[in-house]
């Protein structure tokens, strides 16, 4: 265990140093630009957050888990309400404008329903393998989520925290004939909106065909993969990238990547893909030696919460997937998404913490006491 925390402090370290120098470095294409100090400040406050939560049991998030999902639900709702706070930008709702701080309802929905589904499995574990209690009531969860967060619209989101869910319930105990039916109807119902929508069927096809839509819906795809392909093995050197100065539309955040390619070459991207995938072996790692089910779950749904979030991202950019926003963790520019992220990170080095040497069975009794989730005849 000693092995597995240290080697995921490091990665995140790593990454964060990384995402304010580049981000420093992207600053250079804007006269003014202040996203780097702001940066510092959200880093420096996630670091407090993060010791701060490693420092506690993470088994006291089970008294708040359907409090804080109540939260999130009710902040869902607030940004889809025309008002004051709520902030429409990109013909999206996606912000709440608080004390001119901008933050995402969105990211504390991600951590809260991670929180209450592993506090919902370890509680019915038994009935997990079951229809009605095993799939149904967290679907009802899930769904609920889901679908303020596509109303938003944020269809990226959307389909992350899906994965994620899906995962969680299926380390769960949720059984494939059960779990199926549910995916292939959510899967054609995404299609049929998909079908519904030209801007992104536009995305898919300039995803297809990019030679064909480099000059228009494909313009920034294209952009990223010059800038990728220009780096070459060791970049451009450190602030000699060319594409951050108005050729690479978001380059200091859903593309950063695209910007690390260009200026540090084929090596900083390749070691930036292996930082995710040691930070998620060691999540996996600390999940399965964790000392009860809801520290495996929990575990579990952060460490893919991160990993999948960052391989998407990296997809996206590298055009091995349709161009969706989705922030590379720990290094894009983004307040809300690099606290929460620390504060997952927080939570698995609790878990870590008080970990033993042998994980207590499944079926372990969970005192009633200590939740707050209704009971359900």
């Amino acid at each position: 265990m000693k092995y597995a925390t240290t080697i995921l402090v490091f990665c995140v370290a790593a990454l964060l140093s990384l995402g304010l120098v580049m981000l420093y470095s992207s600053s250079m294409s804007q006269s003014g630009a202040t996203y780097p100090v702001a940066q510092v400040i959200w880093c420096g406050l996630g670091l407090l957050a993060a010791g701060g939560v490693a420092c506690v049991d993470y088994r006291h998030f089970k008294k708040i888990s359907f409090p804080l999902f109540l939260l999130a639900i009710a902040l869902l709702v607030l940004v889809l309400v025309p008002s004051s706070v709520s902030v429409k930008a990109g013909g999206a709702r996606r912000w709440l404008n608080i004390a001119h701080q901008s933050f995402q309802p969105s990211e504390l929905a991600k951590l809260s329903l991670v929180i209450l589904l592993a506090h919902y499995a370890e509680r019915y574990q038994r009935f997990m393998p079951a229809l009605g209690r095993g799939l149904v009531v967290p679907g009802l969860f899930i769904s609920l989520t889901l679908s303020l967060i596509f109303l938003e619209p944020d269809w990226g989101t959307t389909l992350l925290l899906a994965a994620v869910s899906g995962i969680v319930l299926l380390v769960a105990g949720v059984r494939w004939r059960y779990f199926f039916p549910p995916l292939i109807l959510g899967a054609i119902t995404f299609v049929l909106f998909l079908l519904n929508n030209p801007v992104r069927m536009k995305r898919i096809f300039s995803w297809i065909n990019p030679d064909e839509t480099k000059e228009g819906v494909g313009y920034q795809a294209w952009q990223a993969m010059l800038a990728l392909g220009s780096g070459g093995w060791s970049g451009l050197g450190l602030g000699n990238g060319r594409q951050k100065f108005g050729f690479l539309p978001e380059h200091q955040t859903d593309f950063i990547f695209a910007n690390i390619g260009e200026e540090l070459g084929l090596i900083a991207t390749l070691s930036v893909v292996a930082a995710f995938v040691m930070l998620l072996i060691c999540g996996v790692y600390i999940a399965w030696h964790a000392r009860d089910t809801f520290g495996l779950l929990l575990g579990t749904g952060l460490t893919f919460l991160i990993g999948l979030q960052a391989f998407i991202n990296v997809g996206v950019v590298t055009s091995a997937l349709p161009n969706k926003g989705l922030p590379l963790p720990f290094i894009s520019r983004g307040g809300s998404n690099l606290f929460l992220m620390l504060v997952c990170v927080g939570l698995l080095l609790s878990v870590a913490r008080r970990a033993a040497d042998q994980r207590a069975p499944m079926t372990r009794a969970l005192d009633l006491d200590e939740t707050m989730i209704p009971q359900i005849a």
